[in-house]
């Protein structure tokens, strides 16, 4: 008896050994948002959350940030591994710190479309883009869709604009008061923060960037030349975990709110779902991310977003297209048919 207590106990503990090696053998990788936990953030949270990361033997932590400029500044440093930020201050880095040693690269696309757009009220007679000629519009100066206004300004033929600077907080506050005549946003920040402030989605005229000549791409995945070398398989794995993670948030963008209120205890679940769902149909789930397939990109689209992104952001050094993408880690086909059916 004693002899078999022993072998049970001998068994338990090599058991016991054997996941705590596995589970120790797992790749740390630092993830870095490009916001804060609002409802698009679930497309991370939810793989972290259900185990998928684990299951592609990543320990994954991923942390709030405050922009995609401090998003890619923060992997380039190497303080993050990965991370989820705009393509043009992607480019606009690498134009920019032409001798950085550590420039960080897109490896997927997560937002086919710029989420950028121009929004006016009604009542201020502006309906398309040729109106803003001669207003006045408000945005931070950071602001993605400030920063690319030259491009849409072109394309639309769009001319003395005056523009008036906020902290992100004041800009749709500073509209609804008549301060400005129109702000530059993200739509799905934008629109429900006038919302918020007593405006009517119904009154508000959305000009999406996407949907008026401009075809830059949005956010990307992003990874360290450091993980790109020295683990190239981590990578890949964190990718096919994440096409995994995507199709269920699609499929049921409402129940992984949930994984959004669990890292951020004061968010407006029906607000955040509302947030999530805008984003996956304006730039997730758009047309041209159908056309070209999710997490991919086109490369004469590439090419010209790094032209025109060179000429509005005024960069140091003309932007290479080739620099900035790596599509090399993508998983399959069948893994990245996440996208739901029309």
């Amino acid at each position: 008896m004693q002899k078999r207590r022993f072998l049970q106990a001998t068994a338990a503990l090599a058991l016991a050994s054997s996941l705590g090696a596995a589970h120790a053998q797992n790749t740390p990788l630092k993830f870095q948002l490009d916001w804060r936990f609002e409802g698009p953030s679930a497309f991370f949270l939810l793989p972290v959350a259900k185990g998928y990361f684990k299951e592609a033997g990543l320990d994954v932590s991923v942390d709030a940030g405050n922009g995609s400029g401090g998003a890619v500044q923060r992997v380039a440093s190497g303080s993050y591994d990965i991370g989820f930020a705009d393509m043009a201050s992607l480019m606009e880095f690498h134009a920019n710190n032409a001798d950085a040693p550590n420039k960080p690269v897109a490896v997927m696309v997560v937002y086919n479309n710029t989420p950028a757009a121009v929004m006016a009220l009604k009542k201020s007679g502006i309906t398309t883009p040729a109106d803003l000629s001669g207003k006045k519009l408000g945005a931070p100066v950071f602001d993605a869709g400030r920063k690319a206004f030259p491009t849409f300004a072109k394309v639309n033929k769009v001319s003395n604009v005056a523009w008036t600077a906020m902290d992100p907080p004041l800009r749709e506050t500073m509209l609804v008061r008549g301060d400005v005549d129109a702000i530059t946003g993200f739509t799905f920040t934008s629109l429900l923060n006038l919302e918020a402030r007593g405006a009517k989605a119904s009154d508000v005229v959305v000009m999406q960037y996407a949907d008026h000549g401009v075809k830059y791409y949005g956010n990307v995945i992003i990874a360290s030349p450091k993980l790109i070398k020295e683990n190239p398989e981590a990578l890949k794995n964190f990718l096919a975990a994440f096409a995994k993670g995507a199709k269920e948030v699609m499929a049921k963008p409402a129940d992984a709110i949930q994984y959004v209120k669990a890292r951020d205890g004061i968010a407006n679940a029906a607000l955040e779902s509302r947030r999530l769902q805008l984003a996956i149909d304006t730039v997730v789930n758009s047309a041209d991310a159908r056309k070209e397939g999710f997490g991919r990109l086109d490369a004469s689209r590439l090419s010209l977003m790094a032209s025109e992104v060179s000429d509005a952001f005024g960069t140091k050094t003309r932007i290479d297209p080739q620099a900035v993408w790596n599509g090399s880690f993508l998983p399959s086909a069948a893994q990245l048919d996440v996208l739901p059916k029309k």
